[in-house]
């Protein structure tokens, strides 16, 4: 591990991580940024082709060298963000003075739909006649039609673009920033008769391997794949996610088996093994090895374009590459080598893929795999090959799961107790299923697949859909809402590391570092735990359609709300993990007039009541639309401040707030301002 750490790449890909998440936070002119590293570029060259050895290895060099991939990282993030760009459509000065405008775009990818819009990721070429670059998020109209859009068409919609609103709720999932980190900053909604397609000549490798998947589907559905069969093929084989259910990808989450819908390094490595078996006759023949390493190496880059080049299909055919190239000309490097250098590209290739959760899992569960898994399987060595083979399937499985679990827990808030079931079940026979699956497919398309090979592979796709089931309906055994802060995730990393590194040596200076990341991580529950109780809270909560309020004095919670349970409330059940509080009491309906903190606070609900004598309310909340006069109300009152919550109508709050404009009282919309929160 030590020599890990002393390995180059993995000092200058630390820089180079640390370059872009600065990069990410902090704007900085890309003229100036230029500038600097053109000159660290320069410095850094002439010391390593001028200097000796021994200068080479002094203090300065290696602070050259990491300031320059530091700068490069910097770099890297600011010139790949097209925002920074002149030609990006926000940037044009018409973009700010007209809200309708003739848009041209191209659909890049097809996004999973709701009740109401199909969802899709375009590149936008034109904004009123001017090129233009730039993604945005495209909102598709349903409708009776049933019209969709596919990758490529190129569109011509006289539209507006929408800001994508913040979270409405505290600690609510902040879909704008998961947007941003795509670089996708705005959204247009259009209808079916608001859109012309215009004719296109030349179409990208996007759009080829989505009709080519759209052909395998159609193939598919002539013998017979309907629903959740489809679906899983479509996640399992082709790496498209859209189809999948709620509910069955809440059963392989609960089952501890999600990895295995999402194409990653464990569907590459056992296509390298196919395709490594496959072309092993050619290194019989003259220069086999390197035709067959150049064969294989474009198949894989071929089916992660079909998989849709995801982070971690990109992540694992880099890595699997090198391998590949590795294996072929006798050179078999070292996995951490390998991994490594794979991230470096990539991250330098496309620095965004640092924030996708499947890129950072992906590397945490390789790296877990190759470092811990050993150090487990030395533990036990079973006499019959059978029961090594089972015991080294478990081990991988739990290095992979101690890997990830702080970061899983910290953006999931759950754990699969059952997770080595389903993978010690399905895994040993996911190698089968991908070859079956290929050979359906393959002969699907030229439409040449018996029936039985359908049915058997249907009936295969089915029987692991109900144990996956069965697995995740085991409800004690799935650890669900657990609260895990930024802080405790990086404790529990610390302490794994060092725990496992005790283990490598037992000596005092290593038990004194897990010691010292064990107390560390009591110390942060602990502060945030005083923390918690040292504060007290009153919350508006936006909610559609519905009234929700809260009071928190310390580690105690009321909510106030006419639901049947809060369990439903998702920006309840947010508050509740993001601030880990447990003691939670559940109340109707408030008293229309109370003290917080120095204020007094009068609801006013449907019934309209507020006439209460010797009290002057410095803060009202409108709920349920109640039909009062405002004006009249705010000359009798007087309050500093008036709350509309996500209860009301439309039409009521607009009034409302042309009341409080007009009266010189601060107005504050929760469906657009999000939830008030008043502190203590």
């Amino acid at each position: 591990m030590i020599k890990f750490l002393k390995f180059v790449p993995i000092q200058l890909t630390f820089f180079l991580i640390v370059g872009v998440l600065v990069g990410n936070y902090y704007a900085i002119d890309p003229i100036h940024l230029a500038q600097i590293s053109v000159v660290l570029t320069i410095v850094f060259i002439a010391v390593y082709l001028y200097s000796n050895k021994l200068f080479k290895s002094t203090v300065f060099y290696v602070l050259v060298a990491f300031l320059t991939t530091f700068f490069i990282g910097i770099a890297a993030i600011t010139y790949k963000n097209e925002i920074n760009k002149e030609q990006h459509y926000s940037n044009a000065s018409i973009f700010q003075i007209k809200t309708g405008l003739t848009i041209t775009f191209s659909v890049q990818k097809v996004l999973k739909s709701n009740a109401f819009y199909s969802k899709y990721e375009a590149s936008v070429v034109q904004v009123e006649g001017e090129k233009s670059i730039g993604k945005i998020l495209v909102n598709f109209k349903k409708d009776s039609l049933n019209k969709t859009l596919k990758v490529d068409d190129l569109l011509l919609v006289e539209t507006s673009f929408f800001e994508i609103n913040e979270p409405l709720n505290p600690y609510t999932f902040n879909y704008k920033k998961y947007l941003q980190n795509q670089q996708i900053h705005h959204q247009v909604y259009v209808k079916s008769n608001q859109i012309l397609k215009l004719p296109r000549s030349v179409f990208s490798i996007k759009g080829i391997a989505a009709k080519f998947r759209e052909k395998i589907n159609k193939s598919l559905i002539n013998y017979g794949f309907k629903n959740n069969e489809l679906a899983v093929i479509n996640a399992l084989l082709l790496g498209q996610r859209q189809t999948i259910s709620v509910d069955l990808i809440e059963d392989y989450s609960d089952a501890g088996a999600i990895h295995i819908l999402a194409v990653s390094g464990l569907h590459v490595g056992i296509i390298l093994l196919i395709l490594t078996f496959l072309f092993k006759p050619l290194h019989n023949f003259k220069n086999g090895k390197f035709i067959a390493s150049i064969i294989i190496i474009c198949l894989l880059w071929i089916y992660a374009i079909i998989a849709g080049l995801s982070a971690s299909v990109v992540r694992a055919v880099t890595m699997f590459t090198a391998i590949a190239i590795g294996i072929h000309l006798n050179k078999p490097s070292n996995i951490y080598n390998t991994l490594v250098i794979s991230m470096f590209f990539l991250v330098l290739f496309n620095p965004f893929y640092l924030f996708e959760v499947g890129f950072q899992l992906s590397y945490l569960a390789v790296f877990s795999i190759v470092w811990i898994q050993p150090k487990i399987n030395s533990l036990y060595t079973p006499n019959f090959w059978l029961l090594r083979k089972i015991w080294q399937l478990f081990t991988v499985s739990i290095a992979a799961q101690i890997g990830v679990l702080p970061l899983s827990i910290f953006y999931f808030h759950q754990f699969p107790g059952l997770f080595f079931i389903s993978n010690l079940v399905i895994i040993p026979f996911l190698g089968f299923i991908l070859i079956f699956g290929i050979v359906v497919i393959a002969f699907s398309l030229i439409g040449v697949l018996p029936q039985f090979l359908a049915d058997i592979f249907k009936y295969l796709i089915t029987l692991m859909n109900n144990f996956v089931e069965w697995i995740a309906s085991q409800h004690y055994f799935i650890i669900k809402d657990v609260s895990l802060s930024f802080a405790l995730m990086i404790g529990f990393y610390l302490l794994i590391l060092f725990l496992f590194k005790w283990t490598e040596k037992k000596n005092y200076l290593r038990l004194v570092f897990v010691l010292v990341a064990f107390i560390a991580i009591q110390a942060i529950i602990i502060f945030e735990k005083r923390n918690r109780q040292s504060t007290n809270e009153f919350i508006v909560f936006n909610e559609n359609k519905s009234s929700v309020l809260a009071t928190k004095y310390g580690s105690d919670v009321t909510v106030y709300s006419k639901k049947d349970s809060i369990k439903n409330l998702y920006s309840i059940q947010a508050y509740l993990l993001g601030t880990g509080l447990r003691n939670v009491i559940k109340s109707e309906k408030p008293k229309n007039l109370f003290k917080f903190k120095n204020e007094t606070i009068l609801l006013i609900d449907s019934l309209g009541i507020y006439n209460f004598k010797n009290s002057k309310p410095s803060i009202i909340v409108l709920q349920n639309s109640p039909k009062i006069n405002l004006e009249r109300l705010l000359k009798l009152q007087q309050p500093k401040l008036v709350i509309s919550d996500g209860s009301n109508y439309n039409s009521y709050i607009k009034n409302w707030e042309n009341t409080c404009i007009k009266n010189k009282t601060p107005f504050y919309n929760s469906v657009q301002k999000g939830a008030f929160i008043l502190k203590e």
